[in-house]
């Protein structure tokens, strides 16, 4: 997740109370207290987001971030859960039934030496793998529609209130047995450089009864082997939807992710595609300039935002021949969340596990694919990119940052990507 900005303007009334409510749940003495706090906050978000304040939102957000860690979680996880999920009001026969409605996404991970496609799924298609998230991962009475689109992710909704406008649109078509009738295919996303391995996600409003559970794994018979359940479950998506889904990314190996909730999944997705890339890249680059693994040297640094800032961001890696100083190829593998150079993962170490820090897992994946020769640069870079092309910079041998780039006699045909 990416840091909020420097800018500290002013804040408004709506952000300030934002800010009060957030600190209030923090310091709650009981959960009585805590969840009447929780209410009034989902209250004032719910306003703000319906009526596109996200401003008011953000800045918020950026003054906890600054001086109340704690709070800005409370805040940031509240925001997210009121954006992606709703609740409706049905009224007949002279009563009335409350419906919840939980937007969730179904990533793809996808990797080629070719263009990775995204865009508007047909109509058979979308039937076809909506039936099958109902028959192997949604409870009995639930409803859904999908988004008619494969997303990239500059296809997403970019702000939390364009992420509250999808899943009203989404759940209104849902709670209409599932018809997805006036949910239009997302906009193209603009022209970016092209991947070896990116993301795509399948969007849904997923509809059922307040209270009542939305996934099979919550089902009251299965919630004692809930764990089983649900990777039984993610099994039979992979099996029943992936031909479909391959028929939308010709020319791409993927794999499917488990349907969650829409920032959960795409939280998971961000982080397990930085793996995947290491591998499409060495992939890539054995097979284009016809050499082997151990032929390759990798060059690793840490990156920020500032000069003055000591926080790694991101790291690069780039590529050399073994015996050459030129990078050939790069990628980049973001941190996410709280995890820093110490290896702290957003959600905390696994039980009896010292989590690896992010420069150690990278070093891991480079030797799994066969990569022994690893530089580490100890100097932290400002995060800098191609003034012509965008395409960020990476360190080479020297230390030097540089432009990623094949040799001139590469042979044609393969393509180029940053």
């Amino acid at each position: 997740m990416r840091r909020p900005s420097k800018d500290s303007p002013k804040l408004s009334a709506e952000s300030q109370r934002l800010v009060s409510i957030s600190q209030a749940i923090v310091q709650a003495a009981s959960r009585v207290e805590e969840r009447t706090w929780e209410r009034n906050l989902d209250s004032q978000l719910q306003k703000l987001l319906k009526t596109n304040h996200q401003d008011s939102i953000d800045g918020a957000l950026n003054v906890l971030f600054k001086g109340d860690l704690a709070a800005y979680d409370v805040l940031m996880d509240c925001v997210e859960a009121v954006s992606e999920s709703s609740c409706m009001t049905e009224q007949a026969d002279g009563g009335e039934t409350q419906w919840q409605t939980l937007l969730i996404a179904a990533p793809v991970l996808a990797w080629t030496r070719f263009a990775i496609a995204s865009g508007t799924i047909p109509g058979d298609v979308l039937g076809t793998l909506g039936a099958h998230l109902s028959a192997h991962l949604l409870a009995e009475g639930t409803e859904v529609a999908l988004a008619p689109t494969l997303y990239s992710l500059d296809q997403l909704p970019r702000t939390h209130a364009e992420t509250y406008a999808l899943t009203h649109k989404l759940a209104q078509a849902a709670h209409k047995n599932g018809k997805n009738g006036g949910v239009k295919p997302a906009a193209p996303g603009p022209d970016t450089s092209q991947f070896l391995a990116d993301t795509r996600y399948l969007l849904a409003a997923v509809v059922a009864p307040q209270g009542a559970p939305l996934f099979r794994w919550q089902e009251p018979q299965h919630q004692v082997n809930f764990e089983a359940v649900r990777d039984a479950a993610l099994e039979q998506w992979r099996v029943q939807a992936g031909p479909s889904i391959g028929r939308l990314l010709p020319g791409c190996g993927i794999e499917l992710l488990l349907p969650e909730a829409y920032y959960v999944a795409c939280r998971e997705a961000d982080k397990l595609i930085r793996p995947v890339s290491i591998r499409a890249a060495v992939h890539y680059l054995t097979h284009t300039l016809g050499v082997e693994p151990g032929d390759l040297r990798a060059v690793v640094a840490g990156f920020g935002d500032e000069a003055s800032d000591t926080q790694v961001d991101e790291y690069r890696v780039g590529f050399t021949l073994r015996q050459q100083s030129d990078v050939v190829y790069g990628i980049v593998w973001p941190l996410y969340g709280q995890e820093d150079e110490e290896g702290t993962p957003m959600e905390g170490p696994a039980p009896g596990e010292r989590p690896l820090a992010p420069l150690d897992e990278i070093v891991r994946h480079l030797n799994e694919v066969g990569i022994t020769h690893v530089k580490r640069i100890g100097e932290r870079y400002v995060a800098e990119y191609c003034d012509d092309c965008g395409a960020p910079l990476f360190a080479d041998p020297s230390g030097e940052l540089v432009h990623a780039e094949m040799p001139e006699d590469t042979p044609a045909g393969n393509e180029h990507f940053h």
